[in-house]
């Protein structure tokens, strides 16, 4: 593949990965007036966060047993269900105002610490999981396998704690 090209790849991933977060912050901010609340949707991504982790298992292992298109489409619906995860948390959160945690003594910090780790490991996960698969779109399943070994604990990690963080806040949301 021609080094232009790669770069241009690069350039690509960088800047997605820096804008997503970026337009994220912005639109917590704005909310869409004369606009009913999108209730429905927390238990909807956190279902997606779910699915995502399981899928995500299941794609390992149909890559250890060596079923390279079970898990290449595997690996597809996690990425699309992460689309469709983070449209529908910019759209709850743009029709919606933000929900306190109402947890009290130690639970609070746990609540906080798991929140704060997922949302910083999602910012992280954006250029993993894009250059990830640029790696095994190219077909250097080499460095798409190292990447992967970082990419997939993270990508877990995130999606499980989607999961929780949805579980700690729930009984608070009005």
């Amino acid at each position: 593949m021609n080094k232009k090209f790669l770069r241009r790849y690069n350039t690509i991933i960088v800047a997605v990965s820096i804008v997503i977060p970026i337009v994220v912050v912005l639109l917590f901010n704005v909310r869409i007036p004369n606009v009913a609340p999108l209730d429905m949707l927390p238990p909807i991504y956190a279902t997606i966060n779910g699915s995502t982790a399981v899928l995500l298992v299941l794609a390992v292992i149909q890559i250890k047993r060596g079923n390279r298109k079970v898990h290449e489409r595997l690996m597809k619906v996690n990425i699309f269900l992460s689309l469709l995860f983070l449209l529908m948390y910019i759209a709850y959160h743009i029709t919606s105002d933000p929900t306190p945690y109402g947890g009290e003594g130690v639970i609070r910090y746990v609540y906080f610490f798991i929140l704060i780790t997922h949302i910083l490991l999602s910012v992280a996960l954006i250029p993993l999981v894009l250059f990830s698969y640029k790696h095994a779109a190219l077909r250097d399943f080499k460095e798409h396998k190292r990447l992967s070994k970082v990419t997939f604990p993270i990508w877990l990690y995130v999606a499980v704690t989607g999961v929780v963080v949805y579980l700690m806040i729930a009984p608070y949301y009005v």
